[in-house]
């Protein structure tokens, strides 16, 4: 599986060693997404920027309906226009290797802000904000910033 981590705070006043994480995991905007292999490197890294991100396990249909509707080539093109792209074959190599390892396609999502708004960006999602883990529920997310 493959989690997916969405950047809900800007870096106002961030400690430096935070926002080289962030543009490590390829989140250099509020509202940017990426999907990351379930790794223990990648876990260290979530948590040390638990206080600027949400993340949760990515569903299949949830990831190929972003490349679908959000993926972009290095180039800029929308990977839906681009005719030699094999889209349900992509979304599986999105899953096993994550967003940065896959070629040909740029390791983020460009969202929008989610409709009905964020709930709080400055407490837990276990205490009814919007950051830190929130499991499966990253998915009815993703959904509402399309």
């Amino acid at each position: 599986m493959a989690w997916m981590v969405i950047r809900v705070r800007g870096t106002i006043h961030a400690r430096h060693d935070i926002v080289t994480t962030l543009e490590h995991l390829n989140l250099t905007r509020p509202n940017h997404a990426t999907v990351l292999p379930e790794a223990e490197e990648f876990r260290g890294m979530l948590s040390k920027v638990q206080g600027y991100v949400t993340w949760g396990e990515a569903e299949p249909d949830t990831v190929s309906l972003l490349l679908k509707e959000r993926g972009e080539t290095h180039e800029g093109a929308k990977l839906s226009t681009v005719p030699e792209t094999d889209l349900p074959g992509l979304s599986k190599q999105v899953l096993t290797q994550g967003l940065t390892r896959t070629p040909g396609v740029r390791p983020l999502f460009r969202l929008r802000a989610p409709r009905g708004g964020w709930r709080s960006t400055k407490r837990p999602f276990a205490l009814g904000g919007a950051l830190g883990y929130r499991g499966r529920a990253i998915n009815d997310l993703a959904r509402k910033m399309l």
